[in-house]
């Protein structure tokens, strides 16, 4: 373990972008379903690393509502790569429960049907939650609580001048799901990609060059260390910061 790592500063929920499959395989001289296989085992190993150091939550960007616009085969084959690892004890092994967050309707139903067995089966698990955002993106998700809210007023259950942040939050498909303290985006793109866009109003923000094939616990480790060295204000000045710690 990186000796220069704060054990005490562990940041609590870490979504990532995993960018780089395809670019990486393309590298290998390979059809990019290759590189979502080996992206595939990297969400294996990160899944670990993290369990091993803490981290309470971490959100996996898996497949976004935009990416049902690729090409059918690729789109097909991401489909069964999840088919083909629900059988994978990854969860049990770290006493990770799984939740899933986005637009649930659009999977295929052998997706859907295996993914709700397996939060089934880890449900009880608390060691931490691994959150796969697939058919997910922030407008999609955003859109529905609108959708939800206007519905409650509508209903009269809730009154337009009761609605605030909070409202908002418990609308969310991330419900009772703390924020992320650090996004980390792999794969050298410096973008957020309609990505829990409400939810990191004030994360903190780690781009590396790294495509996610290759990202490992030392990658894991250095952007966590850099998140340790950040000053989380909040709209606060650095004085105020400091006297709040004395």
């Amino acid at each position: 373990m990186n000796e220069k790592l704060d054990m005490n500063r562990i940041p609590r929920h870490i979504a990532f972008i995993m960018d780089g499959n395809g670019r990486w395989a393309s590298q290998q001289g390979q059809e990019r379903v290759f590189g979502h296989r080996a992206g595939v085992e990297t969400v294996k190993r990160i899944t670990t690393a993290c369990g091993d150091l803490g981290v309470k939550y971490i959100t996996l960007y898996t497949f976004s509502t935009e990416n049902w616009n690729r090409p059918a085969a690729e789109v097909s084959a991401l489909m069964q790569l999840i088919i083909n690892n629900l059988g994978d004890d990854i969860f049990m092994r770290n006493n990770a429960r799984l939740i899933i967050i986005g637009d649930r309707a659009r999977l295929p139903k052998e997706v859907d049907e295996g993914l709700k067995s397996v939060e089934e089966k880890t449900k009880n698990n608390t060691k931490m939650d691994v959150i796969l955002a697939l058919s997910y993106s922030s407008k999609w998700e955003i859109t529905e609580a609108v959708k939800n809210i206007a519905t409650e007023v509508k209903e009269g259950k809730l009154k337009p001048e009761d609605i605030d942040e909070k409202t908002i939050d418990q609308h969310l498909a991330t419900k009772g799901i703390p924020d992320p303290d650090l996004l980390i985006r792999t794969g050298g793109e410096v973008r957020i990609s309609n990505y829990l866009l409400w939810q990191i109003a004030y994360s903190e923000l780690y781009f590396c060059d790294t495509y996610w094939p290759d990202f490992d616990k030392e990658d894991l480790e250095k952007a966590i260390i850099n998140f340790q060295g950040r000053q989380r204000r909040y709209g606060k000045t650095e004085a105020q910061i400091e006297n709040e710690g004395k």
